[in-house]
């Protein structure tokens, strides 16, 4: 089955770290994403750019708004994302886990539905 795994991160932590930190945490995030690969767990994964470059887009009533950011005010933005093939929950939450920034932020796990169902979204 498919997971989503969603990165949150808190950019003012990552900001922070020394460079020998961050080559550090790059290393490691690096050698966990060609682990995966290497291990067929791994589909897809993606750095964001910061939340500063973000802009959110709402349609309603056929009027078109744009705000600059994230739709959430929140301390830990969406800061990437990896899409891996699990045998289950459990399985992806361990995945998950091992994530190196997990240490520092969220990481969100959610299934992919096989499509958009007829009866009812959720």
């Amino acid at each position: 089955m498919k997971y989503i795994c969603l990165a949150y991160e808190e950019e003012s932590m990552l900001n922070a770290l020394s460079k020998d930190e961050w080559d550090v945490l790059r290393k490691e995030t690096l050698d966990y994403v060609d682990k995966l690969k290497n291990g067929g767990y791994l589909i897809a994964a993606e750095p964001l750019q910061s939340v500063n470059n973000a802009a959110s887009v709402r349609v309603r009533n056929g009027k078109i708004s744009v705000t600059d950011g994230p739709f959430a005010e929140t301390k830990e933005t969406l800061g990437g994302f990896f899409l891996i093939e699990a045998k289950d929950l459990n399985d992806a939450i361990k995945i998950a886990s091992k994530w190196p920034s997990a240490r520092l932020g969220t990481i969100e796990v959610r299934p992919i539905e096989q499509g958009l169902r007829e009866e009812s979204r959720y």
